[in-house]
């Protein structure tokens, strides 16, 4: 059998040398036949062990259970494995705080640029300012990335990062929204006159701050999240907990993009009397409560637990010392998924922050052209009503993108089956961890807790099942990998954004945006999917080995000093292959902006069209990157793996 990194303790010579934590149970027994057969029927019924859900065959090490005895292949995912499966609904709550953020997100992204357009802000400047974005990303993530895995307050690593980030995101979209009134009131102090340059050009300085100041506190609630995600979740289930992460944005996405589609402040006067500012009081509720949820109800292991963090020095040049450091340990896999983001994030970065205007200024094209005078407040009436358009389509693109979401895992051969046990299983003995690897909840194999019953109908009979099972199966395409399909939606996104050379209408921009969905359900699915698997057996594997040196925390401290680095490491050194290639689309897009834009209030500008284009060539690129990422069966063929 083929090893994993586990450290291998010494076998039980019988049960009864087993560690008082182990409780043992007669395989065979009647008690055990009605007990497996509840547990096992009850999460089928979950889907957890469906392709939603689909938990990874155990390739643990065969030392982490006892020898004598039991064969090793009887020891399946539900009964004696290493970590213990979650829920349906664990999965959710652990991944909801994200989709808060997404509103969030969304709301800059769809109501950002015509916002700070309307505040007198040249285009060019404009592409200047979402620089914050892959800036913070490339600084923040991997720094709170640091700083999280070596935290050792008692409630967790993660959370006092993702309490401090909403705190931060909340007040500075509050301060955004209301730009002008806190410029013209501060300023109306001195006497100045609200309409004169100077207090225009300081409601830009401060719009521009607060949007550096807004990226920042989204980044490091964003790292926070992705790692808490990877941290609660068992490694076979990393694929599921990102898919329903997936999910999860992709909903938020349309309440987002539904909220700014519809006239809000007739409905909701208030939260305030723009679309802006009710949007980003909506994205403040959204983002608080849902952090709240997940904080409240998931609970992370006692980060006290793996002894003193590593004591690291103070200072810039230390930091990115470090980064460096952690970016040459980078295990191959994560590296090839990191050179794919970096030339997969220089396309989506335009797309997503100059859709809304690409498809405004396809709506206003006709009007300006038969009005060419018209007067400031004109204009900028005709841009609300056409970044509302844009909306609509960014609104169709989350549906398509949360329908994708919900489809694909049915259709994406799953890379792990449970195994199933033998028949020679009844003849022997099995100990069952009492106490699972990752945190327990009210909701684990072996048992269903009240609350949660509701939510499912009574269990099926064992026919009804089989049916359901052969019915899943046959709608997965045989060649559809993961990898596969993250490779065609580059392909897929690519032609779209060539196809805006023949687009001339925002009804066929908007369908062209739909299609863009598909490929976007899998960009926030597939890389984070096949990063926090790697991830997670690492963890799993140190996890075991200080297991096996037992509790003396020095020693645990040694052997992570020399291990791999963390989650938190590792998925903002992620980050910065998703946030650093932004930078050049940025100067990219600035500089094509500075050659084909046209003034403001004119028709045909084409010049955010150019940038799509450029895009698309960046996807091209990602496929073929892609094709490099390596299948997890020819990784397990190379390595000399093979099935339990």
């Amino acid at each position: 059998m083929a090893q994993h990194g586990f450290d291998s303790p010494a076998p039980y010579k019988s049960l009864s040398d087993a560690p008082p934590q182990y409780e043992t149970t007669e395989v065979g027994s009647p008690q055990h036949s009605r007990r497996t057969s509840r547990i096992g029927r009850s999460f089928e019924i979950l889907n957890e062990n469906s392709p939603l859900i689909s938990p990874q065959r155990l390739h643990d090490d065969e030392s982490l259970f006892p020898r004598d005895g039991v064969p090793l292949d009887a020891l399946n995912w539900s009964d004696g494995g290493a970590e213990e499966s979650k829920s349906v609904w664990y999965l959710f709550v652990l991944a909801l705080s994200i989709g808060g953020l997404q509103i969030a997100w969304s709301v800059e992204l769809s109501n950002g640029s015509p916002y700070l357009l309307s505040l007198g802000m040249s285009k060019s400047l404009l592409a200047l300012v979402w620089i914050a974005g892959p800036l913070s990303g490339t600084l923040v993530q991997p720094y709170v990335g640091m700083k999280s895995d070596s935290c050792r307050l008692p409630w967790g690593k993660r959370k006092p990062f993702m309490i401090a980030g909403a705190a931060a995101t909340i007040a500075s979209l509050m301060a955004l929204a209301w730009t002008r009134e806190i410029v013209r009131g501060v300023l109306g102090i001195f006497g100045a006159d609200p309409k004169s340059e100077g207090v225009k050009l300081t409601a830009i300085c401060f719009a521009i701050l607060f949007v550096y100041i807004l990226d920042f506190a989204i980044n490091t609630i964003q790292a926070a999240i992705r790692a808490f995600i990877v941290d609660n979740a068992p490694t076979h289930q990393q694929e599921d907990a990102n898919a329903m992460a997936g999910r999860i944005t992709g909903f938020g996405n349309i309440l987002g993009y539904l909220s700014g589609y519809v006239n809000l402040p007739k409905i909701m006067p208030f939260f305030g009397d723009t679309q802006f500012k009710v949007l980003c009081v909506i994205a403040s509720l959204a983002l608080a409560s849902t952090v709240l949820v997940s904080s409240l109800y998931i609970r992370e292991r006692d980060p006290r637990l793996e002894g003193p963090p590593k004591t690291e020095k103070g200072g810039i040049l230390p930091f990115f010392q470090q980064v460096f450091s952690s970016m040459k340990r980078l295990p191959p896999q994560v590296r090839k998924v990191c050179e794919v983001q970096f030339f997969n994030w220089i396309g989506w970065f335009p797309f997503l922050f100059y859709i809304t205007t690409y498809i405004g200024q396809l709506d206003v094209n006709p009007y300006f052209e038969a009005n060419p005078d018209l007067s400031e407040d004109q204009i900028d009436q005709a841009w609300e009503n056409a970044t509302r358009i844009g909306t609509f389509a960014l609104l169709i693109f989350a549906i398509t993108s949360f329908t994708s979401n919900m489809l694909l895992p049915l259709i994406i051969v799953p890379t792990y089956r449970p195994p199933q046990p033998p028949p020679s299983l009844a003849h022997h003995q099995l100990i069952r961890p009492s106490s699972p690897r990752t945190p327990r909840t009210p909701i684990t194999p072996g048992g269903m807790s009240t609350s949660m019953s509701s939510f499912f109908p009574p269990v099926p009979s064992d026919e009804s099942h089989s049916r359901l099972s052969r019915l899943l199966s046959a709608c997965q395409i045989p060649w559809l990998t993961l990898r596969r399909a993250w490779l065609l939606s580059h392909i897929l996104f690519a032609a779209c954004m060539f196809s805006t050379f023949f687009i001339t209408t925002a009804t066929a921009a908007t369908v062209l945006v739909g299609v863009i969905g598909l490929a976007w359900a899998l960009t926030v699915w597939a890389p984070f999917a096949l990063i926090s698997a790697e991830i997670s057996k690492r963890d799993a594997a140190r996890r075991s080995r200080n297991a096996g040196r037992g509790n003396s925390v020095e020693l645990n401290t040694l052997a992570d000093d020399e291990s791999e680095d963390q989650a938190g490491v590792i998925l903002g050194l992620h980050n910065v292959s998703i946030a650093a290639p932004q930078i050049i689309a940025t100067l990219v897009s600035s500089a094509i902006f500075k050659m084909a834009q046209r003034e403001r209030g004119v028709a045909g500008d084409d010049s955010v069209g150019w940038v799509l284009r450029f895009g698309g060539l960046a996807a091209l690129i990602a496929a073929y990157m892609t094709s490099r990422v390596g299948e997890e069966a020819n990784r397990k063929e190379a390595s000399g793996e093979g099935d339990v």
